[in-house]
Parts: C-alpha cells; sequence; structure tokens
C-alpha cells in the first residue's frame, strides 16, 4: 500500500462533496466542525452545488474535484462532505494513475464505500472508513473525534475497540489477518457485476447497513454470497445495523438471528457489533491496512504501522 503523510496541527483539508448536497448552514457548521480539530479548510465548489436535491454537481465535476485534490500539494488530506448517492458514477472518470502518485487520507463512508474499493484496489491506498464533516463531525462525541485524530495522525494509541460500555460479540471463534476492506453493503453489493467490484479474497470483510429492512438485508447478503465474497474472504467484521428489522418486530428475526444464518455456514472468525457505520460513538476504521481478528476473545487491532 502507498504511504500516506501524517497529519499535524495546521495541516490543510479539501472538502469535497462527491455524493450528495447539503444546505448553506450545515455547510457552514461542518467547515466550522474541521477547523476545530486544528486544520485549515479548503472546500470544493461542489459542497455549493445542487442538482435534483440529491446529486452534488454532476458527475465529471465530482470526479474532476477529486482528481485535483489528490493532485493538490496543499491538502493533506479530503474528506468527504457526507455521504447520500451519486459516488458510484464517478468511478470511470477518476483518474487513477495521478491518484496512485499522490497518496494522501481519504475520508468517509456509507455511499464514499465505492470510493474506497476503488481507491484501495486500484491505488493501492491505505483510506479512513469514518466520521464526515457534514454527517457527523458537527455533533461527534470525544470518543468519535480520538478515534479519528489518533489514526490520522499515525498515533500508536490508536485502537480498533468499542466505547466501554459496547461489548464487541463473537459470532465465529477464530482468528485470522488480512487486509480490512468494505464498507456498506448495499453500496458494494452495487459494485458486483461492474470492474470495481469489491476483491475479497483473503481480506477481512467489514459490512454494516442503516434503515433497509430484513427481507432487503437478506437478498444483499445472499447476493454477496452467491459471488463468492463470503466464500474468498479470510474474516468478517460485521459493524452497525441501526433500524434494520422486519416489518412486524413481533414475527420477524431480529437482524443479528438473520446475520447469523446467513454468516455462521461459512466458518470464517467473525466479530459482531464493532461500533462503526451509521452510529454515534464511531470506531474509525483503517481500509487496505493489515488487521488482526481474535474473535474468540473479541478483539480486533491493526496489525502494521500506517
Amino acid at each position: 500500500m502507498n504511504q500516506v503523510k501524517p497529519l499535524r496541527s495546521g495541516n490543510k483539508i479539501g472538502i469535497t462533496a462527491p455524493a450528495g448536497p447539503v444546505s448553506k448552514e450545515r455547510l457552514d457548521q461542518a467547515v466550522h466542525a474541521v477547523k476545530k480539530l486544528g486544520f485549515e479548510v479548503e472546500l470544493g465548489l461542489t459542497c455549493f452545488e445542487n442538482i435534483g436535491g440529491y446529486l452534488a454537481g454532476t458527475a465529471r465535476m465530482r470526479a474532476q474535484e477529486i482528481n485535483s485534490m489528490f493532485a493538490n500539494p496543499s491538502i493533506s488530506a479530503i474528506f468527504c462532505l457526507r455521504g447520500g448517492y451519486g459516488t458510484l458514477q464517478l468511478l470511470p472518470l477518476l483518474n487513477y494513475n495521478l491518484i496512485r502518485k499522490n497518496p494522501k487520507w481519504f475520508v468517509g463512508y456509507s455511499d464514499i464505500t465505492t470510493l474506497h474499493i476503488v481507491l484501495q484496489q486500484i491505488c493501492h491506498l491505505i483510506t479512513i472508513h469514518g466520521p464526515m464533516p457534514a454527517s457527523d463531525l458537527i455533533t461527534a462525541d470525544d470518543f468519535t473525534i480520538k478515534s479519528l485524530m489518533t489514526l490520522l495522525q499515525n498515533d500508536p494509541a490508536y485502537t480498533m475497540a468499542n466505547p466501554s460500555d459496547e461489548e464487541i460479540k463473537c459470532l465465529v471463534p477464530g482468528y485470522v489477518e488480512g487486509k480490512l476492506t468494505g464498507g456498506n453493503l448495499s453500496v458494494i453489493t452495487s459494485t458486483l457485476g461492474t470492474p470495481f467490484e469489491i476483491d475479497t479474497k483473503e481480506k477481512i470483510l467489514f459490512l454494516e447497513e442503516v434503515s433497509e429492512p430484513l427481507y432487503k438485508i437478506d437478498r444483499m447478503l445472499t447476493q454477496l454470497a452467491l459471488a463468492g465474497k463470503f466464500s474468498d474472504a479470510a474474516g468478517i467484521v460485521l459493524g452497525t445495523w441501526n433500524h434494520c428489522q422486519a416489518g412486524d418486530d413481533s414475527l420477524g428475526l431480529t437482524v443479528e438471528q438473520l446475520i447469523e444464518q446467513m454468516i455462521v455456514p461459512f466458518g470464517k472468525p467473525t466479530i459482531l457489533n464493532i461500533r462503526a457505520g451509521h452510529c454515534m460513538p464511531m470506531i474509525s476504521l483503517p481500509f487496505g491496512a493489515t488487521v488482526y481478528i481474535d474473535a474468540s476473545e473479541r478483539k480486533c487491532r491493526l496489525n502494521q504501522r500506517l
């Protein structure tokens, strides 16, 4: 993987909107939140765009802005303003050779999953599945900020441990090492059958989801299974599944019961309830980095210096 320089106070953060738009008020709050972390900010033009209420500019505009922020030597890291929808449109338009030659931290989650996948698989970057300015940093708690900052600064104090009141669970015992990949379940599923399909071979697959009914979770997990993504993986890390439930909770499975039925038969070391995804507090995860899972001991840790 390409080496990324640790961030320091005063470094400049480029904020881009590769997916959905935000209001002027929300944008101002997001900029203030990043400045509070000790960084300077350069806003991309996409942060001011709104097409149809769900896209922050044309696909070409959003892709070119990512390319230019990677090429800009004054920008030390790139934060995605928010998720939503739209990053899948960018994948044929990114300049992967340029990005590969200019490694820097790239932060986001949810719809940003597609960008994590291509930046790892094509550009060999380590990226951060973590909080975004307009979605999370405005109201982020101390745990969330510390997890992000220790990772950005390549601090040895970084851990992949939950807050003290949130228990990590063992779904399938065992231990394994591999590069961490994955992200949002529905976004990962949308890459299947494309040139940008997620590769899970000998990797640790992380999955999370929000606000999807159980039958859709079932459908997407089944699709990943049929595509060989669970059998290829070395291990599995399951994040948060907020507001994912059956239409009638009194009759239906819980999301944990469904996941257990779908995942356990593959026999891969698996842990559940890592607090990463659409949640607060939130652990920031180093996608593309080598991690170690001891599912029996309910532990997951970074196994390399970034």
